[in-house]
């Protein structure tokens, strides 16, 4: 078929696509020199008429890290051009993942994204670079070459390299023609092969995606192109006609790109992609259950808030009234104790019924409106009043009168979704009652009493309302606040699950009333309530953000700097093998903040490991040389589980658990509930005699890890109630 046959028909294909396309009312291309189209080009134009009309945006030039991005407020993405926004996602494929990953990020920091594309990839790494952008967030694969120029974060998949041919093609031509996006990865993975020369490139420019190039080697336009393997999984059965013809043998890390100076910014975006892997593991939708099920997974988890009467860390250990008593709880029925902290601004009832937990427990007042959501209530451990919380020094606070007179007229804020905003309508229905002119309510969606206490004593409102348990945790350590009142009636605490749980329900009232003011439970509550030194120093000291987690961040920061390790995950353990205490040494001679042991920091070019430095350098070498030892096809937040657990018994035990667990049929990929039972198994004789590195006491690397990840996720839950 000669070229201008061609080009006749592809003019009638672009003219029935443009009436199609306005049938539909999407905008119609402009073709008036669609008769000059080669062939070759013709997956540019199928390209450009799906390119992305965006927004207008006024782009500047900034060079700067995250302070100067803090600064103008916008956080610009830069990604090649693609199809249109407003057509349907195609599940599996990256694009739509990292579009919503970016702009998660960007708000987290109070930023607004701002998506800037350029032509082609080609272009991606000059916008940066020249400061058209601040991140390239698509799917772009981190090589050397391109790591000469720009400085990558962390992983966030690794993919392999597919050669895509025509699955009835004859004789291949030498050298092979591979069709491929300007600035691909790809065209350096064929310059460095070993048969280099049998394969030539034709870079084919414009906006085009993968299903583009798949479609021109479907038509016979190109021999042949390669694609990256998650988007292989996706796109080729819509191409039976294609097939892989070979793996390049070149697996690539999936990853996102900032300029080399703007360091603050690539650790952000290491701790926010480490911070999702582990939250999307942790906080995974799950079948709702009761306690058969609960007791089958050896684990129950609690949706709870981070506070001061329920859940916190203080210096890296995890407290709380209610987290004391379910621990005590876990401990009776032989099931691990995982405790999940929504959004602030999810309601706790709704994360319950999501599946998110089995249950509540977060200093949860009894109230009908909550019943009505499907919440069923233990029996009440706990009876408090609703006080009144004004600044000091108050007019007020020498003069306790009745609440419909106090806030007469007055505003008062709360959060809607807690028992507070219920009892202040019942109260401006009882002020209409009696002609008193009714108070005002000031919803803040997701506010914490701490932070309403805050707000009140900085003069920003008059008043607040706190449960009485938590106004006296407060006083214990600040004198800016003071009661001035309280509203009438009691109110009972009490833990909350759903109503379809009653076997569940049953466990815990048993519990509760086998412990109803016994020893253990007094010793429990006046820990939190009563003892007011104890109180002074636990909430004086309790983490309220992740701006100082330990007196050695600056350490950890600067030598988790070049890694894709989040600094935060080095604290947690670091305090669970020194409680920060740089002078420790273990029973096995381990020393330091990170208990290496004087050989294997030898080995690592370190010495003297009781200064804090060379600890931590060692702890973090370690690490790495460790995190090398695993495949990388182990899900990414996997590795830093296996990676723990083998920093703890040691890489021998740790293969020779995910063998074992392949063997039972578990997933040598998983830690929990796959892995981690298999190590369990390694302190048996049956088990460890036919192991290579032979016996394990399992339970320490299995208790090491959970300990780290719960602790780690402390600090995530810190700043999502912030």
């Amino acid at each position: 078929m000669g070229r201008k046959r061609l080009s006749v028909i592809f003019l009638v294909l672009i003219s029935l696509l443009l009436v199609a396309a306005c049938e539909r009312g999407d905008a119609p291309i402009d073709n008036s020199s669609a008769a000059l189209i080669e062939p070759s080009k013709k997956v540019e134009l199928a390209a450009q008429k799906k390119t992305a009309t965006e927004p207008s945006f006024n782009n500047y030039v900034e060079l700067g890290d995250l302070a100067a991005l803090l600064e103008r407020g916008v956080l610009r993405l830069l990604a090649p051009k693609g199809p249109l926004e407003n057509t349907l996602p195609r599940e599996g494929l990256p694009a739509g993942e990292w579009r919503k990953l970016a702009e998660e990020f960007a708000h987290s920091r109070g930023l607004k994204p701002q998506w800037v594309y350029v032509d082609n990839f080609a272009d991606l790494i000059p916008a940066l670079i020249d400061g058209r952008g601040d991140v390239i967030a698509t799917n772009f694969s981190r090589t050397e070459e391109r790591k000469a120029l720009v400085a990558f974060t962390r992983p966030l998949k690794y993919v392999d390299e597919l050669l895509i041919t025509q699955r009835q093609a004859g004789q291949k031509a030498q050298p092979l023609q591979v069709a491929l996006r300007r600035g691909s990865a790809f065209a350096e993975t064929l310059r460095q092969r070993a048969d280099a020369k049998n394969y030539q490139v034709t870079y084919l420019d414009g906006p085009l995606g993968s299903s583009d190039l798949l479609a021109a080697v479907a038509a016979g336009e190109y021999p042949a192109t390669i694609i990256d393997s998650n988007l292989a999984d996706v796109l080729l059965g819509d191409f039976p006609q294609l097939a892989i013809s070979r793996e390049l043998d070149s697996r690539r890390a999936i990853a996102w790109a900032v300029r080399r100076e703007a360091t603050a910014l690539r650790r952000e975006l290491n701790e926010f992609f480490t911070a999702e892997l582990v939250l999307a593991s942790q906080n995974r939708e799950q079948p709702l259950r009761d306690w058969p099920e609960i007791q089958e997974s050896g684990t129950l988890r609690v949706v709870t808030r981070n506070h001061p009467a329920s859940y916190f860390i203080w210096r890296g250990e995890l407290m709380g009234f209610d987290y004391d008593l379910l621990k005590e709880f876990a401990r009776e029925h032989k099931l691990r104790l995982s405790m999940v902290v929504p959004d602030k601004d999810q309601d706790l009832s709704e994360a319950l019924n999501d599946g998110l937990g089995d249950m509540i427990a977060a200093s949860l007042t009894i109230t009908e409106a909550r019943r009505q959501q499907g919440l069923a209530f233990s029996r009440p451990y706990i009876t408090v009043k609703e006080q009144i919380v004004a600044a000091k020094p108050s007019a007020s606070a020498n003069e306790l009168l009745p609440a419909e007179i106090l806030l007469s007229g007055q505003t008062v804020a709360v959060n809607p979704t807690t028992s507070y905003y219920e009892s202040l309508l019942k109260l401006i229905q009882r002020q209409r009652e009696q002609n008193i002119v009714p108070l005002q309510i000031h919803r803040l969606k997701g506010s914490t009493s701490e932070s309403l206490i805050d707000a009140v004593a900085r003069g920003l409102f008059p008043y607040t309302v706190v449960d009485s348990h938590l106004a006296a945790i407060e006083s214990t350590y600040r004198d800016d606040f003071t009661l001035v009142g309280e509203l009438s009636g009691e109110r009972d605490i009490a833990w909350a699950v759903r109503t379809g749980q009653p076997l569940l329900l049953e466990q815990l009232n048993s519990f509760l009333n086998k412990h109803n003011r016994d020893l253990f439970f007094n010793v429990t509550y006046n820990k939190y309530f009563k003892e007011h030194k104890r109180i002074l120093r636990h909430q004086g000291q309790r983490l309220r953000g992740t701006d100082e987690l330990s007196p050695f961040d600056p350490i950890v920061k600067k030598y988790t700097e070049a890694t894709d390790r989040d600094w935060r995950m080095v604290v947690a353990q670091m305090y669970q093998e020194s409680q920060f205490n740089p002078r420790a040494r273990s029973f096995a001679g381990a020393q330091g903040l990170m208990q290496v042991l004087p050989r294997t920091a030898k080995q690592l070019g370190v010495n003297d490991l009781y200064t804090p430095e060379n600890g931590i350098r060692a702890g973090v070498s370690y690490l790495g040389w460790l995190d090398k030892r695993f495949p990388q096809d182990i899900p990414l937040e996997q590795k830093i589980y296996f990676t723990l657990a083998a920093y703890n018994a040691g890489h021998g035990h740790v293969r020779d658990a995910r063998t074992l667990a392949q063997q039972l049929e578990l997933d040598p990929n998983q830690w929990f509930g796959h892995v981690e039972q298999a190590m369990l198994l390694l302190s048996r004789p049956e088990y460890y005699r036919q192991s290579r590195f032979g016996y394990v006491r399992g339970r320490e690397p299995v208790k090491y890890v959970r300990e780290i990840r719960d602790r780690y996720l402390g600090y995530i839950y810190i700043n999502r109630n912030l």
